[in-house]
C-alpha cells in the first residue's frame, strides 16, 4: 500500500491485561474507534506503545494481528527502535515480510550516536528494506537531532520519505520545506504544537491523545486543512490542556488513564512503568474531566469514515 503521509497517524498504545499479556480485545476496540473517527494510518510499537518492554515476537504478533484487523483500510506502520544496526535491519525485514506498509525509524537507542553514525544507521535500514520510511526526529527525548544537513545526505534513498518532527521548534518545518520542497513529507509529533505545525505546512500529525479522543484529533486536522481556522481553533483551545499530557515523561500512563475516562482503553502498563496514583492521578483525571465537562461539540463533517470494523 502506498503511503501519502497526510492526515492523522495515531501512535497507538499497547493494551495489557492484568496478567501482563497483550489485551487484544481492548486493542481492537480502540482501533475500531480510531477508524470510525477517520484516522489515516496506524503506528505500532512506538514509545507510546511501550516498545522498550515488548519482545520482538510480541511486536511481530501485534503487527500481524493489526494487519488482519485493519484489512487494508489504512496503512499500518511498524516502529523500529533497536540498539544494534544489524538487529534494526533484521527487524525491518521481518516486518516487511509480514506485510507492514511502512516503518517509523528511530536513531540508535542507548547510545548517543554522532551525525555520521546516525546516518549510517538510517541508511543501512533503508537499504535493507523496500518499505517507505518515516524518520523520527526527537532531540528532546532521544538527544539526537536529525538536521537538515543530514536529510540532505539521505536524499538518494527514495524510501526515506517522511519525518516525524518532534523537535518542538515550529520553525523547523519552514526550514525543511524551504530546503527540500515536498521531497520529505513532514508530520508533527508534539500534540500541544500540532495546530501551529499544521498551519506552517506539516501535512500530517503523529498523535498521542488521539488514543482517547480520536474524533476531536481528526476534526482539528481536517478543519485546519480545509481552511476553517476559527472552528479548528475553538476545538484546539478546548483540547490543549489534554494535549499537554503528551509531553510528560509519564505520557504513557497519562494517556492510558485518559483512555479509561473516555471508555477506549485500560490503565494497565508494563513494568518498569507503574500506574500513577494519588495526587498525580487525580490531576490527570481532573484535566480530562474538566475537558469533558466543557465539551464544545464538533462541526458536522469534520470526522468519520465509511469503513467500520466489527469487533
Amino acid at each position: 500500500m502506498k503511503i501519502d503521509w497526510t492526515g492523522i497517524f495515531p501512535a497507538v498504545t499497547t493494551k495489557f491485561t492484568v496478567n501482563d499479556e497483550i489485551d487484544y480485545a481492548a486493542f481492537d476496540y480502540n482501533i475500531k474507534a480510531q477508524l470510525d473517527a477517520g484516522i489515516d494510518g496506524i503506528i505500532l510499537g512506538g514509545s507510546l506503545g511501550e516498545a522498550s518492554t515488548l519482545t520482538e515476537q510480541e511486536k511481530l504478533d501485534l503487527l500481524s494481528h493489526t494487519l488482519k484487523l485493519v484489512d487494508g483500510a489504512v496503512p499500518v506502520l511498524m516502529n523500529v527502535t533497536e540498539q544494534a544496526t544489524s538487529v534494526a535491519v533484521s527487524f525491518a525485514q521481518k516486518a516487511e515480510k509480514l506485510g507492514a506498509d511502512g516503518l517509523m525509524l528511530l536513531p540508535p537507542m542507548r547510545y548517543k550516536a554522532d551525525d555520521e553514525e546516525t546516518l549510517a544507521f538510517f541508511i543501512s535500514v533503508a537499504k535493507g528494506t523496500s518499505l517507505p520510511i518515516m524518520i523520527y526526529n526527537n532531540p528532546v527525548d532521544y538527544k539526537i537531532e536529525v538536521t537538515p544537513d543530514m536529510f540532505e545526505k539521505m536524499l538518494p534513498y527514495e524510501n526515506i520519505q517522511a519525518v516525524k518532527d518532534s523537535s518542538r521548534d515550529v520553525s523547523n518545518i519552514t526550514r525543511m520545506i524551504s530546503r527540500f520542497g515536498d521531497r520529505y513529507k513532514i508530520l508533527t509529533g508534539v500534540d500541544p504544537l500540532a495546530l501551529e505545525c499544521l498551519l506552517m505546512g506539516a501535512c500530517g500529525w503523529v498523535a498521542g491523545l488521539v488514543n482517547a479522543f480520536p474524533k476531536e484529533t481528526v476534526a482539528v486536522y481536517r478543519l485546519a486543512k480545509a481552511g476553517r481556522l476559527e472552528e479548528a481553533l475553538a476545538i484546539y483551545r478546548w483540547f490543549l490542556p489534554v494535549l499537554e499530557l503528551d509531553i510528560h515523561p509519564k505520557l504513557v500512563q497519562y494517556i492510558k488513564l485518559a483512555e479509561v475516562v473516555t471508555g477506549l482503553g485500560t490503565e494497565n502498563v508494563r513494568a518498569p512503568r507503574l500506574a500513577i496514583k494519588g495526587e498525580e492521578r487525580e490531576k490527570v483525571l481532573r484535566v480530562v474531566g474538566e475537558a469533558l465537562a466543557s465539551y464544545p461539540g464538533l462541526p458536522e463533517g469534520s470526522w468519520g469514515m465509511s469503513k467500520v470494523l466489527e469487533v
